[in-house]
């Protein structure tokens, strides 16, 4: 069985950025990038993480490595495989790097497991990696490569997605459970300065916010026509897909379809001109879909005919993420204890990623459609989603937990101080949805803070700054 799978990489033309980030942004990429190709030549930097599809991380792999290719630097993606036991292992690790859960189980068996999986897989990276290149390992799930491609001359990042402000003695346990796995890198990167436990080196800490690709499918400008089409096909609105189905561009510069529906559990679908409340994640407990189902049911339903879309992936296709079924099922309880007047206005839907461009293009036309997207997270290492909506011009309603605090400025959506506090919460989705106005504006300064802290371009100029830290000077070794 072949562990290590290459990810297929699609070049995407970096000269589409200036049109979003201007002419001095732009020519600063070009400038480092030329200078950081002739530093590196005869090196290739890996990604390595374990999912192909699914989340954030994904999704900002298929942009950032296909403009990496553009700008003529060698670089690959890798995903590793795990066993329901490793999966079960590392989500647990989730869990509590973001202080949730019960660290008990992380223990010297779980420790021997997570090491024999990832030793089984750096076996077969070490066909890839070669010394001078760089490693750049995400999240939990790669902690344990560290050391074997430490010692096979590679320069080790690791890059850490997740983690909480406040350390706890859940949070520690897991960190001392990481701890030596990460001793190894030679760097380690955090979505936020408070996430880095204090035991790192912090001249060899460095901060790099998450960011959205403006050119994506899933952020691609989509006029209203094709939004009410996709919609329709997938089985959200109560209307009958009129005309031929909507098209989309994939990553490869080939056109798509959507043609493929949602599972779709409603009594009601809202109409194309009804109010509708988004959140898209995955199915995952931290991201408190019942909680926003109950806040929507007691405090916002009852006041005119308003609609709320709960949308996560398909609960068989996120292989690293085995919690995903139990979390749906448990919204799906919950949805069926609903009164019935709310129930009618509540939908639990899922998303197919059989094809990851059309699953794209699906949460694009949801985002753009909702009248308020939210983000209610008990915990959250950034939420991609949060800039994504932003960027379609949609006010978002966030917890004021980890990364959502650092892209919902002032004026560009409101955060909620208490995610648990349902009351507060369905009483800011409701004043929202009383004042359009006060949406546009809001949505307006999200789109242009989201143009001026969270595009590509800032995240590639940071990882050039990390990797000219670290890297040793000299010719690749072959």
């Amino acid at each position: 069985m072949v562990l290590v799978h290459v990810v297929p990489s699609s070049r995407r033309p970096v000269s589409r950025l200036e049109t979003v980030i201007e002419a001095e942004r732009y020519a600063r990429l070009r400038t480092t990038a030329d200078g950081f190709r002739r530093r590196f030549a005869g090196r290739t930097i890996w990604n390595v993480n374990s999912t192909a599809v699914g989340g954030g991380v994904a999704e900002m792999l298929q942009g950032l490595v296909g403009y990496v290719e553009d700008l003529g630097i060698a670089i690959r993606w890798l995903v590793i495989h795990g066993d329901a036991d490793f999966f079960s292992i590392t989500k647990r690790l989730h869990n509590a790097v973001h202080g949730h859960g019960d660290p008990a189980g992380l223990d010297a068996a779980a420790a021997h497991h997570y090491t024999h999986v990832l030793t089984a897989n750096a076996v077969e990276l070490l066909d890839h990696v070669r010394p001078g290149d760089i490693a750049l390992l995400h999240d939990p799930q790669t902690a344990g490569l560290a050391a074997p491609l430490a010692e096979a001359g590679a320069t080790v990042v690791w890059r850490c997605h997740i983690g909480a402000d406040r350390q706890t003695g859940v949070t520690e346990a897991a960190w001392e459970f990481l701890r030596p796995f990460l001793s190894a890198a030679h760097g380690w990167v955090f979505s936020r300065r408070a996430y880095a436990p204090d035991w790192l080196d912090p001249g060899r800490v460095w901060v790099v916010p998450p960011s959205i690709d403006p050119f994506s499918t899933k952020n691609a400008d989509l006029d209203a026509d094709t939004v009410r089409t996709v919609l329709a096909t997938i089985g959200v609105l109560d209307v009958p897909p009129a005309g031929p189905p909507a098209r989309f561009g994939r990553r490869d510069g080939t056109v798509g379809e959507v043609v493929r529906p949602a599972a779709v559990v409603a009594d009601g679908l809202p109409g194309p001109d009804d109010e509708l409340v988004v959140q898209v994640s995955r199915w995952d407990r931290l991201k408190d879909m019942t909680g926003v189902m109950r806040g929507f049911a007691d405090h916002v339903a009852d006041h005119r005919p308003r609609y709320l879309a709960l949308v996560g992936p398909a609960v068989t296709n996120v292989a690293d993420d085995p919690e995903g079924a139990t979390v749906y099922a448990d919204c799906l309880l919950q949805w069926r204890a609903l009164p019935p007047a709310a129930r009618a206005r509540t939908l639990l839907v899922t998303l197919p990623l059989d094809d990851t461009d059309e699953n794209a293009t699906m949460v694009n036309a949801l985002q753009r459609h909702a009248s308020v997207v939210t983000q209610k997270s008990l915990a959250e290492g950034f939420g991609l989603t949060v800039a994504e909506a932003m960027w379609k011009g949609r006010p978002v309603v966030g917890s004021a937990v980890g990364g959502i605090t650092d892209q919902i400025a002032a004026g560009t959506g409101v955060l909620l101080d208490d995610p648990t506090d349902l009351a507060a919460f369905g009483a800011t989705v409701r004043h929202l949805l009383d004042h359009p106005e006060e949406r546009a504006r809001l949505g307006a300064a999200a789109h242009d803070y989201v143009r001026a802290n969270f595009v590509g371009d800032l995240h590639l100029l940071r990882y050039a700054e990390v990797f000219g830290a670290l890297a040793p000077v000299g010719p690749a070794a072959r």
